[in-house]
């Protein structure tokens, strides 16, 4: 067997969401790179249209769906998209989400409850509705976009950080649950340079400390995500599943320090 080629994924459908800029646009190229059709989803349709051209431009078939994706409705509408377009679901990559850090007494029990919905619900609901069309393809499997925030405590987090915390462990459950015809794994991205981060990106302080409390010395790339999702995502990871992927630059704990005060 010829390694290479079970990275390709010629004739395969895969659903991304947030995919309108950064690591989501990212994997929705990395996918069609490989030989993927894909629909790429995002509450906004701004930008939609550059990933859709973008993934054009590698020969591979795109659509885009724009509405709310932390809700069942708007995930159902990227499913059935994929079905009315290219008759297929193979890969499903959850990576909407997304809270901002609050002082834990900030934080308001409905952000808290949109953090878990915007993270973790919805990963739970574009899972369960794809299912019926993941079990029909040969080599079926989801990937979800957690974040070291969900592996390491960090002062400020305890609404993302406990939601990426949650999808981690929903990625487990899932993978005993639709094993062995669908895989389901994590990428835990740390630190990455995308507009997310234009609070360290826009504070040397704050820049370098990252970087000194980062072994390998720099932030990531999108693309870092997008090649580990990937592998992930083809058969060269046929025999992996429930498993959480870092990519974050070797570190073993928390690099960001918001300089939140003590009660």
């Amino acid at each position: 067997m010829a390694v290479l080629t079970t990275f390709a994924l010629d004739g395969k459908t895969a659903l991304v969401t947030g995919a309108r800029r950064g690591i989501g646009a990212a994997m929705a190229l990395g996918l069609a790179e490989a030989g993927a059709d894909v629909v790429a989803g995002a509450r906004s349709a701004d930008q939609l249209a550059e990933t859709a051209a973008a993934v054009e431009a590698h020969g591979r078939r795109a659509a885009t769906v724009a509405g709310d994706l932390s809700t069942r409705d708007g995930m159902q509408s990227l499913v059935d998209t994929a079905i009315a377009e290219f008759g297929r679901v193979d890969i499903v990559v959850n990576n909407v989400g997304g809270a901002m850090p609050s002082a834990f007494l900030d934080t308001s029990e409905r952000s808290f409850d949109t953090a878990m919905r915007f993270n973790v619900t919805s990963a739970f609901n574009l899972t369960q509705l794809a299912v019926p069309h993941l079990l029909e393809s040969d080599g079926a499997s989801v990937v979800n976009i957690a974040s070291s925030a969900g592996q390491f405590a960090i002062r400020g987090m305890s609404a993302y950080g406990t939601a990426k915390a949650a999808l981690i462990h929903l990625t487990r459950e899932l993978a005993q649950d639709l094993s062995p015809k669908v895989r389901v794994n994590a990428v835990s991205p740390g630190a990455i340079a995308t507009s997310a981060l234009d609070i360290v990106l826009q504070t040397p302080e704050l820049h370098d400390a990252m970087l000194d409390g980062t072994p390998m010395r720099r932030l990531g790339d999108p693309d870092d995500i997008a090649a580990a999702v990937l592998f992930l995502a083809s058969p060269a990871a046929s025999y992996v599943t429930g498993e959480v992927l870092a990519v974050n630059g070797g570190i073993q704990g928390s690099n960001l320090e918001l300089g939140l005060p003590d009660l």
